[in-house]
């Protein structure tokens, strides 16, 4: 007979409530503490510590900075002469012979005044480059063969100062300079993206707004042979600081290679689905095989099938395409197998009754039943792989996922990689929204929601 609250001494029922009181209270201390020891352990794992020490946060100011400004180069020659101006230093953002910054004042051939931002300045003098920082005084920095001679006012080096027998870097709060036995550059930081909409040599450049608007509707031709509005398109879409057309093929690249994959993982995954329900086909082993077949493909990641085929293929957008395609038939196959195992069987008895043959049956008795499932899945998979394509892109050598690498390999143009970063956003955006509304316009949508 089984001991029940009501028959059990009252010393057993106080041993149990406190060993269970015990237990409870084990369970709350040791949790938190299994937890803490695990942070522990990451903490060193992933040497932390070392992480911490090796941050530069100069260097992750001056990253950000450049993704939201750009730099302009003030740069001598120091063993032919001569002073060059230029946007990011490029030979496309070279201002002409006849321009220089506004905030440069010549004073020879050799020599110019530089104002920089926070009430410094700078100016180079030959081999000779003076910064100012009004709070500390001059640095000045000389070229002298192959010796580069720094002086401080105090005599010391501040944090701010790089310096070696080689090389100079002078890290101020309105501007950098560094001066090299080669050249001395100083760069102006500016708020925005220079030259985004037209370059040095575009008659168009620098005119605000509205006087583009008034030489959009003026009827005196700035161009020739063009209208003033067809000019500033042609201009605008031929920058070849920015290279609008070759990012906006780019983006319809990326926006391809992510359909063709998705649309064609589809159509393949579709009838092997069949071959994978249960209800579909009834030997074992084909059905064994082919879900093998779906685990492998989808087993392996899209990554690592967009390195053999671009071996086996080459580079290109359609190498990503294919990578997608295998990946995503994979999935599918297994969704969609699942799915067809769920269909309701009196539907498809319905259409036998009429005579249906085989593939009558599946067209009018299982299709209609898993199509919104198909294309809810199609459809999202559709909106992840655009994502998928941009870092596929940068491994087939196509897509805007191309341009991204190799803006951040340069290590130079961060404003590009911003520019780049905010057209995947607005591409993610645009095909979240695009599915949705043809999932809405396709399958329905919940008015409740």
């Amino acid at each position: 007979m089984t001991a029940t609250a009501d028959t059990m001494p009252v010393t057993d029922l106080k041993q149990t409530a406190t060993a269970l009181i015990a237990r409870k209270r084990f369970i709350a201390f040791a949790a938190p503490a299994v937890i803490l020891a695990y942070f522990i352990y990451l903490f060193f794992a992933f040497d932390i510590p070392g992480l911490v020490e090796r941050a530069r946060m100069d260097n992750a100011r001056i990253l950000v900075a450049d993704s939201y400004s750009y730099k302009t180069h003030i740069t001598h020659d120091n063993r032919s002469g001569g002073l060059s101006f230029a946007i990011e230093g490029e030979n496309k953002g070279t201002y002409p012979e006849s321009m220089i910054p506004d905030f440069v004042t010549r004073n020879g051939d050799d020599s110019v005044d530089i104002a920089l931002k926070a009430r410094e300045s700078a100016q180079i003098d030959g081999s000779t480059l003076r910064y100012i920082r009004p709070d500390y005084g001059t640095v000045t920095v000389t070229v002298e063969g192959r010796d580069i001679i720094l002086d401080t006012p105090d005599g010391e080096v501040p944090d701010w100062i790089s310096a070696s027998n080689a090389r100079v870097n002078i890290t101020g709060a309105g501007g950098r300079a560094i001066v090299t036995r080669a050249r001395t550059e100083v760069y102006r930081y500016s708020f925005g993206w220079e030259l985004f909409w037209f370059t040095l040599d575009s008659p168009f450049y620098g005119k605000g707004f509205g006087e583009l608007a008034g030489l959009a509707l003026s009827g005196d031709r700035v161009v020739a042979d063009k209208s003033n509005l067809a000019a500033m398109v042609h201009d605008f879409w031929n920058n070849a600081m920015w290279r609008h057309k070759d990012v906006i093929w780019a983006i319809f690249e990326t926006i391809l290679m992510a359909f063709l994959g998705t649309m064609g993982a589809a159509l393949v995954a579709l009838p092997l689905a069949f071959l994978a329900a249960r209800n579909f086909t009834r030997l074992m082993s084909i059905r064994f095989a082919v879900r093998r077949f779906f685990d492998f493909v989808r087993g392996v990641d899209g990554l690592i099938w967009t390195i053999i085929l671009s071996r086996a293929f080459g580079p290109g957008p359609m190498t990503g395409a294919l990578a997608i395609l295998i990946t995503d038939t994979g999935s599918f196959g297994k969704m969609f197998s699942e799915a067809l195992e769920n269909v309701d069987n009196k539907q498809i008895e319905g259409v036998s009754s009429t005579g249906a043959k085989r593939l009558q049956r599946y067209r009018f008795g299982v299709i209609p039943q898993v199509t919104p499932v198909l294309l809810s899945q199609i459809l999202y998979y559709l909106e992840s792989n655009t994502r998928s394509a941009t870092v596929i892109g940068a491994i087939t050598g196509g897509g805007i996922g191309l341009l991204l690498t190799q803006a951040i390999i340069t290590q130079k143009d961060w404003e590009e990689v911003s520019y780049y970063i905010v057209l995947v956003i607005l591409m993610v955006i645009a095909m979240d929204w695009f599915s949705g509304w043809l999932r809405g316009r396709l399958i329905g949508r919940n008015e409740a929601h």
